[in-house]
């Protein structure tokens, strides 16, 4: 049985209330490990998302948000991360309840990395020269950064808390108006989040929750009163909405899809690497963006790479989220399930060999995937070229480091990548060569004061740190008379 009471809310969350919805479409929400029902929410519209423009608007132009100093906007943001440790047993319940991930997962990769981007948004707010002056050729000129007004944000369901905070961190410490969709697979813990920023002093009208699907997102893609798109979630996606926004010059950021190459070097310890190399690839049940899902090894050290891969693979439990012998839990939908399992078979009949396929528990759902490791993968099989969003990784051997680079960088994808070696000052001359957004050497994480996002088909723009704040900024020039000095 899940650990949470199922949430049935009738009401929306717009402008920082509770208000009756015009549609009377509801989202329900099931547990991805046990198939309960846990929750349900209404299913906005587009009129209810032009109320919640409207409601953003009003605030964004009022002035009361966007004209408040950016240290304190920080200490908005800073109370916020407070609140959200403070409550994170009753949040990670609800999380894993909605999405299957354990609440140890839960903690590590949303509420630790969540709470760290609120926290260097503040540090970017407190630091940022929200005003500059410049000396050109006529003369003094100063240079102004202001918000850039409503922001429509859209998020994925495999790490919902992390992506709400980092779009909520950078709009709000910029000064925007906030509309959240989240997705339909997890509003849930959105509606409480946004209670939280609003208890942390985020003033009335600036944060709006707008539930649903495909039509609740183009709603707020379409509307005028929008202007800014910021998105998390496929490249298919992501493809239509910078469409969208190209047709009426709207702003929008974009953090996509990524198939990332995992470069173990023939120097690696591969016994101290093993565990967090297959980390890497398997987080989240493979639900990540940023899994390192093929792992290029040298050939001269295949074998006893792929033994030490397999050896520790075989110890990430697939199970209910509640166990706490669970190190993978169930896809998020059995349409997610079937896909992967999808890919398996046909990295099979493309030839290559799974040397582990760990079977899922025979409780609850039937959306579980174990742990799955192919070998005998080249860079053209489907395996290695599409994202399958699974604990499915890919093992391809190489000759020599330039071969590896070359297949690291034969991608449609750019958004993260890894080294693994004992030189590590030979890790980042090979990492400078990968044609992707970030990099890690021994490990791979999302620092919060650095900038993430993708090369190619990953995405356009940067989230996290100074970069990520800029984002969501106009920067306004203001010239001086002539001889004028201030």
């Amino acid at each position: 049985m899940s650990q949470v009471t199922a949430i049935h809310t009738d009401q929306l969350y717009i402008g920082g209330r509770w208000v009756a919805p015009h549609s009377g479409d509801r989202l329900e929400v099931f547990s991805p490990a046990t198939g309960e029902l846990i929750g349900s929410v209404p299913s906005a519209d587009a009129a209810d998302v032009d109320a919640a423009v409207t409601a953003a608007r009003e605030a964004f132009d009022s002035g009361e948000w966007r004209n408040t100093p950016p240290a304190e906007r920080a200490a908005v943001l800073r109370r916020a991360a407070e609140l959200i440790n403070e409550r994170g047993g009753q949040i990670g319940a609800l999380i894993s309840a909605e999405m299957g991930a354990t609440p140890a997962d839960v903690a590590t990769l949303q509420q630790l990395p969540g709470t760290g981007v609120l926290a260097g948004y503040a540090d970017a707010a407190d630091t940022y020269p929200w005003e500059e002056k410049r000396t050109g050729i006529f003369g003094e000129t100063l240079v102004v950064r202001e918000p850039v007004g409503v922001v429509g944000a859209i998020t994925a369901w495999n790490v919902p808390l992390f992506l709400l905070c980092n779009k909520f961190g950078p709009a709000l410490a910029a000064g925007c108006s906030v509309v959240l969709k989240p997705a339909p697979e997890t509003p849930l813990n959105a509606n409480l989040l946004a209670e939280l920023f609003t208890e942390a002093g985020v003033p009335e009208g600036v944060i709006s929750v707008v539930p649903g699907g495909v039509e609740t997102g183009r709603a707020l893609v379409d509307h005028p009163g929008v202007d800014k798109i910021t998105f998390t979630g496929s490249t298919a996606a992501g493809r239509a909405i910078a469409a969208r926004c190209g047709e009426t010059l709207k702003r929008c950021t974009l953090e996509l899809g990524g198939k990332s190459a995992a470069i173990v070097l023939d120097d690696v310890d591969i016994a101290a690497a093993a565990p967090m190399l297959v980390f890497s690839g398997m987080l989240n049940a493979g639900q990540a963006c940023v899994a390192q899902t093929r792992v290029l090894v040298p050939r001269s050290r295949h074998d006893e790479i792929v033994q030490a891969m397999v050896d520790v693979a075989a110890t990430f439990t697939p199970g209910l989220p509640s166990d706490p012998e669970t190190k993978i839990g169930p896809l998020i939908t059995s349409a997610q399930h079937d896909k992967v399992t999808d890919y398996i078979e046909r990295g099979k009949a493309d030839g290559a060999t799974a040397v582990l396929e760990v079977a899922g528990p025979r409780v609850g759902t039937e959306q579980w995937v174990g742990p799955t490791i192919f070998t005998g993968v080249t860079n053209d099989m489907t395996i290695a070229r599409e994202e399958i969003f699974g604990p499915v990784v890919s093992v391809i051997a190489y000759d020599d480091v330039d071969e590896a680079i070359a297949i690291a960088n034969d991608s449609d994808y750019g958004l993260a990548g890894s080294v693994w070696t004992a030189d590590i000052a030979r890790g980042v001359d090979i990492a400078k060569q990968i044609r992707t957004g970030t990099m890690g050497i021994n490990w791979y994480a999302i620092d919060p004061a650095s900038p993430f996002g993708g090369y190619k088909g990953s995405g356009i723009g940067r989230e996290n740190g100074r970069e990520g704040l800029e984002s969501y900024l106009e920067h306004k020039s203001i010239l001086m008379p002539m001889g004028y000095s201030s």
